[in-house]
């Protein structure tokens, strides 16, 4: 990949998790004000397909697709995910989350080995295994972890997997069908469930935080799967380590959330892991 076109896909793929990040502190707020984290990831995929689908250029030929099983998958992985780390958001530090949430890189990075054939190298694979380990200071499995840290770390498998499948079918089908396909999808999986949970009051600030959890989040992952047409999986992954700037920068600012002495610790481990990676891939590219 030119030098040029990494810094691009890169600059792509900061501004898509910053998005995503603003969405799920509007998520934050919204369950810390008593709404159901069922009811806020529901309307995220409801509100995001009513906005969305005008200018989605979807077709009659195109609603086929819907039946296809990788599409299907894919949208089922992202609303695992977001319904998980909508709830971990719930109780835990966003800085904690997000920390936790970052073995989805890891996955993505393994995933796509595996499945897609993407080259995988040593050094790289040893810079996504010390992101791991900062991953596992954030966690603290078994001295300090949380149920809710455990559904962050769950979200991260999902958005890994997520990750990984949009790779797998970023070239077979249009950016803006990906992006309204898990929307709609999401909205009729969640349905059941968001339907019957405990609505917030229906007040204006209360309604422009679900705008901005919904949109954030739709615009977030609708430039990763852009980024995900140039770039391949194994570039990607690290680029999401840089989640951890907005993630961190929002917690202090928003919510007055210091990570602990340990945590971060893994913060600034999985950060380095992120940079590293990126400082490899770029040495390839001469």
């Amino acid at each position: 990949m030119p030098l040029a076109s990494l810094f691009q896909v890169a600059a792509m793929v900061f501004a898509a998790t910053s998005l995503v990040v603003f969405g799920d502190t509007a998520g934050k707020l919204l369950t810390g004000g008593g709404a159901s984290p069922v009811f806020v990831a529901w309307s995220r995929f409801v509100l995001g397909a009513l906005l969305l689908s005008p200018f989605s250029g979807l077709n009659r030929a195109e609603l086929a697709y819907f039946r296809h099983p990788k599409l299907v998958l894919r949208a089922l992985f992202i609303v695992g995910g977001i319904s998980c780390i909508l709830t971990a958001l719930r109780t835990e530090p966003i800085a904690d989350v997000f920390g936790a949430f970052f073995v989805g890189p890891v996955v993505s990075y393994l995933l796509a080995a595996v499945f897609l054939g993407e080259r995988i190298s040593p050094l790289r694979t040893l810079l996504l295994l010390m992101g791991f380990a900062g991953v596992m200071l954030v966690v603290k499995p078994g001295f300090g972890a949380t149920p809710g840290i455990a559904l962050a770390l769950l979200a991260g498998c999902f958005y890994g997997a997520y990750l990984m499948m949009t790779r797998a079918v970023a070239g077979q089908y249009r950016p803006r069908f990906l992006l309204v396909s898990q929307l709609i999808i999401g909205a009729v999986v969640l349905t059941p469930f968001g339907a019957t949970a405990h609505w917030p009051d229906a007040e204006l600030p209360v309604l422009g935080l679900i705008l901005l959890s919904a949109v954030g989040s739709a615009m977030g992952n609708y430039i990763l799967v852009i980024a995900n047409r140039v770039a391949s999986a194994t570039v990607i992954a690290p680029l999401i380590y840089s989640q951890l700037i907005a993630a961190t920068t929002v917690g202090v600012l928003v919510f007055g959330e210091w990570p602990d002495a340990v945590a971060l610790a893994g913060l600034c481990v999985i950060a380095a892991s992120g940079f590293g990676t990126l400082l490899v891939v770029r040495r390839a590219v001469h």
